[in-house]
């Protein structure tokens, strides 16, 4: 069996015009505060596509860097600093966070107009509730890459491997509220594979290299891989060991070049939202 790539390169480039033409008209450019206090090596390379895309877009992007001791209390001040700074239209933190940092405690100072990746509590209760807000821009683009390669999601047994806040539950949510059934794998799942392989589409979103191989995936099942994990050599690597599901797999989305432009662009399309809803 031939393995399609479900690329997301084109669907983020089109996303993008429609962002940069959006951000010249609202005047002033929409701004971004990028919060960061970490030394992960995969943020690194993508809080750097960030700032990159911001600039191409007309889009300015400042990165507060905290580093990786900060505490909970100065994480917490400075979200709550830019959220009450009108001249910051969006704010995004950036993860892991330091030892003992919880996501929740802090992104709560994120007030919800600006929270553009739609991490803190609010943003997640909005989205569990069907009601407006800013949805997890990774959650989202597993969503969007599946609707522009015309991946019906309806009635579809979708698996999601991972249920962190900000990809997987988020996602299960996006994914029932397109009307499919949904199955939440985690670290404590007993039976990965057996799960995963009565699945049509299955997502993997757990941040561990190679996690799913062939034998996790159905013959003709829809792959999504999430993951950005360092390789060796330096680069980067998703959840699912791609040489092994190629060839059983309908299709795969590429890591890089799948999931990650799409991300980047509905984030940067967020902060332009949210910028003309503040004006």
């Amino acid at each position: 069996m031939d393995t399609a790539s479900l690329s997301g390169k084109e669907l983020a480039a089109a996303i993008n015009a429609d962002t940069k033409q959006r951000a010249a008209a609202a005047g002033t450019a929409p701004r971004l505060a990028l919060v960061v206090a970490n030394d992960d090596p995969a943020s690194a390379w993508y809080v750097n596509s960030l700032r990159k895309a911001a600039e191409r877009l007309g889009i300015a992007c400042d990165r507060i860097d905290l580093g990786a001791d900060a505490s909970a209390e100065q994480i917490r001040a400075e979200l709550s600093a830019r959220s009450a700074d009108a001249a910051v239209d969006a704010i995004m933190l950036q993860t892991p966070l330091p030892a003992g940092v919880v996501l929740d405690d802090v992104s709560s100072a994120i007030v919800a107009t600006k929270d553009v990746d739609g991490v803190s509590p609010l943003s997640l209760g909005l989205l569990a509730s069907g009601l407006p807000g800013f949805v997890p821009a990774t959650s989202e683009a597993v969503v969007e890459l599946l609707k522009h390669h015309e991946i019906p999601l309806r009635g579809r047994h979708v698996a999601v491997v991972g249920r962190s806040n900000i990809v997987g539950k988020p996602l299960a949510q996006l994914l029932l509220a397109a009307d499919a059934t949904v199955t939440v794998c985690h670290s404590r799942t007993a039976d990965l594979a057996a799960i995963t392989s009565g699945a049509e589409i299955v997502v993997a979103a757990a941040g561990r290299a190679g996690l799913l191989t062939g034998k996790h995936i159905a013959d003709g099942a829809i792959v999504i891989d999430v993951g950005t994990n360092e390789s060796p050599d330096g680069g980067i690597v998703g959840d699912v060991d791609a040489a092994s599901v190629t060839g059983r797999a309908a299709a795969l989305s590429p890591v890089p070049g799948g999931v990650g432009p799409v991300t980047t662009a509905l984030l940067m399309r967020h902060v332009v939202t949210a910028a003309e809803q503040s004006r």
